[in-house]
Protein backbone atom coordinates (compact mmCIF):
# COMPACT_ATOMS: atom_id res chain seq x y z
CA UNK A 1 0.00 0.00 0.00
CA UNK A 2 3.27 2.29 0.85
CA UNK A 3 4.75 1.55 -2.54
CA UNK A 4 2.49 4.04 -4.90
CA UNK A 5 3.48 7.22 -2.74
CA UNK A 6 6.82 5.98 -2.77
CA UNK A 7 7.39 5.26 -6.17
CA UNK A 8 5.43 9.03 -6.87
CA UNK A 9 7.98 10.90 -4.67
CA UNK A 10 10.84 9.10 -5.77
CA UNK A 11 9.60 10.24 -9.49
CA UNK A 12 8.95 13.70 -8.08
CA UNK A 13 12.68 14.04 -6.58
CA UNK A 14 14.04 12.40 -10.09
CA UNK A 15 12.29 15.34 -11.44
CA UNK A 16 13.39 18.22 -9.23
CA UNK A 17 16.77 16.70 -9.89
CA UNK A 18 16.87 17.25 -13.62
CA UNK A 19 15.43 21.04 -12.79
CA UNK A 20 18.95 22.71 -12.11
CA UNK A 21 19.89 21.83 -16.08
CA UNK A 22 16.99 23.66 -17.25
CA UNK A 23 17.58 26.65 -14.60
CA UNK A 24 20.90 27.20 -16.27
CA UNK A 25 19.58 27.03 -19.68
CA UNK A 26 17.14 29.84 -18.49
CA UNK A 27 19.53 31.72 -16.96
CA UNK A 28 21.44 31.59 -19.79
CA UNK A 29 22.26 35.36 -21.48
CA UNK A 30 21.83 34.94 -25.27
CA UNK A 31 23.90 38.41 -25.76
CA UNK A 32 27.19 36.66 -24.14
CA UNK A 33 26.69 33.35 -25.92
CA UNK A 34 27.00 35.72 -29.83
CA UNK A 35 29.54 37.34 -28.47
CA UNK A 36 31.18 34.19 -27.38
CA UNK A 37 30.36 32.33 -30.56
CA UNK A 38 31.39 35.40 -32.39
CA UNK A 39 34.81 35.41 -30.69
CA UNK A 40 35.73 31.75 -31.72
CA UNK A 41 34.18 32.50 -35.17
CA UNK A 42 37.03 35.34 -35.74
CA UNK A 43 39.42 32.99 -34.21
CA UNK A 44 38.36 29.88 -36.92
CA UNK A 45 38.79 32.69 -39.69
CA UNK A 46 42.08 33.54 -38.84
CA UNK A 47 43.22 29.71 -40.05
CA UNK A 48 45.52 28.99 -37.48
CA UNK A 49 45.58 29.30 -33.48
CA UNK A 50 47.66 31.37 -31.56
CA UNK A 51 49.44 28.38 -29.79
CA UNK A 52 49.93 26.61 -32.52
CA UNK A 53 51.37 29.95 -34.16
CA UNK A 54 53.63 29.91 -31.33
CA UNK A 55 54.33 26.28 -32.13
CA UNK A 56 55.82 27.13 -35.53
CA UNK A 57 58.03 30.29 -34.43
CA UNK A 58 59.41 27.67 -32.22
CA UNK A 59 59.93 24.87 -34.97
CA UNK A 60 61.39 28.00 -37.16
CA UNK A 61 63.24 29.08 -33.78
CA UNK A 62 65.11 25.42 -34.02
CA UNK A 63 66.00 25.98 -37.86
CA UNK A 64 67.96 29.35 -37.40
CA UNK A 65 69.46 27.89 -33.93
CA UNK A 66 71.32 25.16 -35.75
CA UNK A 67 72.02 26.99 -38.70
CA UNK A 68 73.87 29.49 -36.66
CA UNK A 69 75.00 27.04 -34.98
CA UNK A 70 76.56 24.99 -37.88
CA UNK A 71 78.10 28.29 -39.29
CA UNK A 72 80.10 29.54 -35.98
CA UNK A 73 81.14 25.72 -36.20
CA UNK A 74 82.43 26.13 -39.97
CA UNK A 75 84.40 29.66 -39.26
CA UNK A 76 85.77 28.24 -35.59
CA UNK A 77 87.66 25.22 -37.97
CA UNK A 78 89.36 27.90 -40.41
CA UNK A 79 87.00 29.67 -42.71
CA UNK A 80 83.45 29.31 -43.82
CA UNK A 81 84.29 28.67 -47.53
CA UNK A 82 87.64 26.17 -46.87
CA UNK A 83 84.55 24.21 -44.14
CA UNK A 84 82.33 24.44 -46.04
CA UNK A 85 84.00 22.59 -49.11
CA UNK A 86 85.04 19.80 -46.95
CA UNK A 87 81.86 18.97 -45.08
CA UNK A 88 79.20 19.03 -48.35
CA UNK A 89 81.24 18.37 -51.45
CA UNK A 90 83.53 16.12 -49.46
CA UNK A 91 81.21 14.74 -47.02
CA UNK A 92 82.56 12.27 -44.19
CA UNK A 93 79.52 10.94 -41.76
CA UNK A 94 81.80 10.71 -38.99
CA UNK A 95 83.27 13.99 -38.94
CA UNK A 96 80.73 16.79 -40.92
CA UNK A 97 77.79 18.38 -38.99
CA UNK A 98 76.02 18.61 -42.56
CA UNK A 99 74.11 16.13 -41.86
CA UNK A 100 72.87 17.39 -38.19
CA UNK A 101 71.82 20.67 -40.24
CA UNK A 102 69.78 18.79 -42.95
CA UNK A 103 67.97 17.22 -39.80
CA UNK A 104 67.06 20.17 -38.80
CA UNK A 105 65.86 21.22 -41.94
CA UNK A 106 63.90 18.24 -42.42
CA UNK A 107 62.15 18.63 -39.05
CA UNK A 108 61.50 22.28 -40.70
CA UNK A 109 59.75 21.34 -44.14
CA UNK A 110 57.85 18.55 -42.29
CA UNK A 111 56.10 20.30 -39.33
CA UNK A 112 55.42 23.86 -40.85
CA UNK A 113 53.54 21.69 -43.86
CA UNK A 114 51.75 19.37 -41.48
CA UNK A 115 50.74 21.84 -38.45
CA UNK A 116 51.03 25.09 -40.26
CA UNK A 117 49.91 24.50 -44.00
CA UNK A 118 47.92 21.71 -43.64
CA UNK A 119 46.55 22.21 -40.19
CA UNK A 120 46.75 18.61 -39.00
CA UNK A 121 45.44 18.37 -35.44
CA UNK A 122 47.31 15.22 -34.91
CA UNK A 123 50.49 13.95 -33.31
CA UNK A 124 51.53 11.33 -36.22
CA UNK A 125 53.70 13.86 -38.18
CA UNK A 126 56.05 14.93 -34.98
CA UNK A 127 56.07 11.22 -33.81
CA UNK A 128 58.01 10.64 -36.80
CA UNK A 129 60.48 13.84 -37.08
CA UNK A 130 61.42 13.29 -33.30
CA UNK A 131 61.38 9.41 -33.80
CA UNK A 132 64.15 10.08 -37.06
CA UNK A 133 65.80 12.59 -35.25
CA UNK A 134 66.87 10.64 -32.48
CA UNK A 135 67.61 7.72 -34.05
CA UNK A 136 69.63 9.50 -36.47
CA UNK A 137 71.39 11.42 -33.54
CA UNK A 138 72.00 8.23 -31.79
CA UNK A 139 73.33 6.28 -34.30
CA UNK A 140 75.95 9.59 -35.65
CA UNK A 141 77.15 9.84 -31.38
CA UNK A 142 77.81 6.72 -31.32
CA UNK A 143 79.39 5.69 -34.89
CA UNK A 144 80.91 9.11 -35.75
CA UNK A 145 84.12 10.67 -33.92
CA UNK A 146 82.40 14.06 -32.96
CA UNK A 147 83.76 14.43 -29.47
CA UNK A 148 86.53 14.49 -30.59
CA UNK A 149 86.34 17.71 -32.59
CA UNK A 150 85.87 20.09 -29.86
CA UNK A 151 82.81 21.48 -27.74
CA UNK A 152 80.34 21.00 -31.32
CA UNK A 153 80.99 18.05 -30.94
CA UNK A 154 78.86 18.07 -28.16
CA UNK A 155 77.01 20.82 -28.78
CA UNK A 156 75.68 20.62 -32.14
CA UNK A 157 73.61 16.82 -31.65
CA UNK A 158 72.69 17.55 -27.60
CA UNK A 159 70.73 21.20 -28.81
CA UNK A 160 69.09 19.21 -31.89
CA UNK A 161 68.10 16.32 -29.38
CA UNK A 162 67.00 18.78 -26.93
CA UNK A 163 64.57 20.94 -29.17
CA UNK A 164 63.13 18.10 -31.13
CA UNK A 165 61.72 16.59 -28.28
CA UNK A 166 60.64 20.28 -27.21
CA UNK A 167 58.85 20.62 -30.06
CA UNK A 168 57.03 17.35 -29.02
CA UNK A 169 56.25 18.43 -25.63
CA UNK A 170 55.01 21.73 -26.54
CA UNK A 171 52.68 20.39 -29.68
CA UNK A 172 51.35 17.18 -27.82
CA UNK A 173 50.85 18.93 -23.96
CA UNK A 174 49.76 22.46 -25.12
CA UNK A 175 48.53 23.07 -28.86
CA UNK A 176 46.96 20.04 -29.78
CA UNK A 177 44.71 19.82 -26.07
CA UNK A 178 44.20 24.06 -26.27
CA UNK A 179 42.34 23.56 -29.35
CA UNK A 180 40.51 20.39 -28.46
CA UNK A 181 39.49 22.42 -24.97
CA UNK A 182 38.28 25.37 -27.33
CA UNK A 183 36.48 23.75 -29.76
CA UNK A 184 34.62 21.59 -27.26
CA UNK A 185 33.92 25.31 -25.95
CA UNK A 186 32.83 26.74 -29.08
CA UNK A 187 30.33 23.29 -29.62
CA UNK A 188 29.07 23.94 -26.20
CA UNK A 189 28.39 27.35 -26.15
CA UNK A 190 26.38 26.98 -29.50
CA UNK A 191 24.11 24.37 -28.49
CA UNK A 192 23.56 26.74 -25.35
CA UNK A 193 23.02 29.27 -27.63
CA UNK A 194 20.39 27.30 -29.59
CA UNK A 195 19.34 26.46 -26.50
CA UNK A 196 18.86 29.85 -25.24
CA UNK A 197 17.09 31.29 -28.62
CA UNK A 198 14.57 28.10 -27.98
CA UNK A 199 13.85 29.31 -23.83
CA UNK A 200 13.64 33.02 -24.30
CA UNK A 201 12.11 33.81 -27.42
CA UNK A 202 12.48 37.48 -28.83
CA UNK A 203 9.92 40.56 -27.50
CA UNK A 204 6.17 40.21 -28.54
CA UNK A 205 4.76 42.92 -30.64
CA UNK A 206 1.78 44.78 -30.34
CA UNK A 207 -0.24 43.21 -32.76
CA UNK A 208 0.41 39.91 -30.81
CA UNK A 209 -1.68 41.48 -28.08
CA UNK A 210 -5.40 41.28 -28.52
CA UNK A 211 -8.08 42.53 -26.07
CA UNK A 212 -11.73 42.13 -26.91
CA UNK A 213 -13.57 45.04 -27.21
CA UNK A 214 -15.82 46.42 -24.18
CA UNK A 215 -18.71 44.66 -23.64
CA UNK A 216 -22.10 47.05 -24.12
CA UNK A 217 -23.23 47.33 -20.60
CA UNK A 218 -26.82 45.16 -19.99
CA UNK A 219 -26.10 43.86 -23.02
Amino acid sequence: MNRVPGDAENAHSSSVESCPSLRDVHSINPVQLTARIESYEGREKKGISDVRRTFCLFVTFDLLFITLLWIIELNVKGGIETTLEKEVLQYDYSSSYFDIFLLAVFRFKVLILAYAMCRLRHWWAIAFTTAVTSAFLLAKVIISQLFSQGAFGYVLPIISFILAWIETWFLDFKVLPQEAEEENRFLIAQDASERAALLHPGALSDGQFYSPPESVAGS
